[in-house]
Order: structure tokens, then sequence, then C-alpha cells
């Protein structure tokens, strides 16, 4: 307020810059300060003392200073963006893979920039090639459904340091993080076995994806060993989707010597043969066995509640990050690979045969 003005009143602040004119230069002028600890400053160096970035923060918020990150990675070939592909983040399983990676990033100053693209390789391609035209440091995969090296070759021969996630392409020499499926679904097969199930179905089996292969391998091993017959009418093959769990269990139901028990490809193929039990007046638990797989959050809260095999998405989803990181870093060192072991988690879904 100046002596002219009347009491009580004041001159309305001027507009504050437009974000354009707020550079460097303009907030380094404000403090004092060089241009150079402005920079290091907005970027967290541990070359500036705390105090000091706090206050440059502190001034560019107040001014409307917006970060050109598209001149910072000219300068210095890094977006700090982490691309993420995945081919479904409806299910829960890979919403919880993804949340655990963005926590990662973000502990580590990166954005995530996310694509998703069903099970078409078609749209798999237009989506990993806009991606990439973000240019950033590295991409996390979840290969579609059918995906060859043929596919990935684009980004590989691009430079980008690439790792996948939950699903591989074996012909391809990249870090992975992923579960021991054959294993998880042998935790499965011993658990029901055990409880006496000699008729078990597969729900959902699917051959055109790693994880699909490797936990209908281990349902074949179980029985091999146990020395039960197979009966191809007792699996279906489809996604594993609610939907094709429920018109799965249908099918298996339908056979001329219909199961006691079924292993589903994942949680959500196991929500829907639990409601296929329902549509014939049965109960998962007391009537039927259901064993899922992944124990992704809403598995606890199901009644009954599933029993189902844990893969630790936390910590997949948090490894795969770090091992992209460490990618980033040194792009020449050896290829990582880490299969988690999985556990099985015994709930209300399964029993022994009905008598």
């Amino acid at each position: 307020m100046t002596a002219s003005d009347p009491p009580g009143l004041r001159q309305p602040k001027s507009p504050p810059p437009g974000r354009g004119r707020v550079t460097l230069q303009v907030i380094a002028e404000r403090l004092s300060v060089s241009t150079a600890t402005v920079s290091l400053a907005l970027r967290g160096s541990q070359l500036v003392a705390e105090a000091t970035r706090n206050r440059v923060r502190e001034i560019a918020r107040e001014m409307g200073y917006s970060y050109n990150r598209s001149a910072a990675s000219l300068r210095t070939d890094r977006t700090n963006i982490i691309g993420v592909g995945f081919h479904d983040i409806t299910n829960p399983y890979f919403a919880e893979l993804l949340a655990a990676i963005e926590e990662t990033a973000a502990r580590n100053d990166r954005s995530i920039l996310l694509g998703t693209y069903a099970e078409n390789l078609d749209r798999q391609q237009r989506v990993l090639s806009t991606l990439a035209e973000y240019r950033p440091d590295g991409m996390v995969l979840c290969p579609a459904g059918a995906s060859t090296a043929e596919n990935l070759l684009p980004l590989v021969d691009a430079g980008i340091p690439i790792v996948q996630l939950s699903r591989e392409i074996p012909e391809l020499d990249l870090d992975f993080v992923g579960s021991d499926d054959r294993h998880g679904t042998n935790l499965a097969m011993e658990h029901l076995i055990g409880l006496g199930h000699r008729r078990i179905a597969f729900l959902c089996a699917n051959e055109n994806i790693s994880t699909g292969r490797n936990r209908y391998a281990g349902y074949r091993e179980a029985l091999a060993r146990h020395g039960l017959p197979f009966d191809p009418a007792l699996v279906h093959f489809d996604y594993g989707t609610r939907e094709n769990g429920l018109k799965g269990m249908q099918k298996v139901l339908d056979a001329e010597n219909p199961p006691t028990a079924a292993v589903c490809m994942n949680d959500l193929a196991a929500f829907g043969a639990m409601l296929g039990l329902r549509h014939r007046g049965l109960e998962a638990g007391a009537d039927f066995s259901i064993v899922g797989c992944d124990d992704v959050q809403e598995a606890a809260q199901w009644y009954p509640a599933l029993t189902t095999v844990r893969n630790f998405q936390d910590e997949m989803g948090r490894k795969s990050a770090e091992f992209l990181l460490n990618r980033i870093a040194d792009p020449h060192a050896p290829t990582q690979r880490l299969l988690l072991t999985p556990a099985l988690i015994v709930r209300g879904t399964t029993s022994p045969p009905p008598r």
C-alpha cells in the first residue's frame, strides 16, 4: 500500500509473468545466484545446499516457472521418462504391477508413460512406436499374446533399454522379471491332489503367452507325476478373463465325466469360474474346489475367499523398474533374469471332493 492509497485498500498485484517469460536467469536474478545453481537446484542436485534447493523451488513455483523437459533432454540425452507397455490394465494384477513400477520410478525422479494394446499385435506395434517417439530412457513391457522377437526388434535395434515383465519372448536376450509359473501350478495341483481330487480341470489355458505355456505345463506335469490321466475335455483354452472363466466352468461341468476341482490361469478366470458354479446352483469350496493364480487384492475379499497362488506383484514391479534403471545406467551390463518363487495361499474355495 502506498501513502496515497485509501486506508484498508491495496493496489492489485501485477499479474504473474507468463510461463514463457520465466527463465532460469529470471529466477537467478531474483535470488542473486547463478543460473547454474538454479538449474542444479531444480534437478535436485546434492551439489546445492538443501536450503538453497528449497528456496529455488519455492520461488520457481511462485513465479510460475515451467520446467522445459524437451530442452533439458536435448542437453542431457535423458528424458527421465520410463515407458510402460501392458496388454491389459483392467486386470488388477497389472494395475498392481504398474503401481509398484510407478512408485519405484518416482523415488528415482522418473515419470511413467503408459500405453496399452490388449492382445492385439497391430495395436501393440502402434502403441510401442508412439511410446518410442517420446524418447523414453527405457521401457518395461509385457508383450501381447502371440508376440515374437520380430515385434520388439524395432525397439531393440533403436537401442532402447527394455525389461520384459511377467511375460517374455525367450528368443530375445533382454532383462526379465517374472514368477516361476510352472512351480506355481505345481503347488496348486499338489494341494488339490492332496485333498483327494483326481479329476482336475484347467481353465483358460493359453499357449500364446509364456505364462500360459508354463502354467499349463505345470498342470500336465503334476498329472503325470501322480499317474492321473490327462483328459482334454477338462481343459478350456482362452485368455484369462472373468467371462472366459465362466464359459470354461460351464464347459467342463458338461463333460461326460466332470471334474471336482479346477486350476485357473489367473484370479480373473477363477472369479468367473466361481460365478459359473453359481449358475449351476453350486458353491466353490463346498461343492467344487477352485484355485486361482496371482493373489490380487480382490481374491481375499470374495466369498468364499479364493485359494490362489501368490506371485508377489509388488516385488515384481519394483524389481522390473530397478532392472531398467540399472540397464539405463549401464547398457552393456550382463542380462539380468529374476524368477520369483510363488506361494500357495489357502483360503475358502478348496476342500476335499464331496462324497
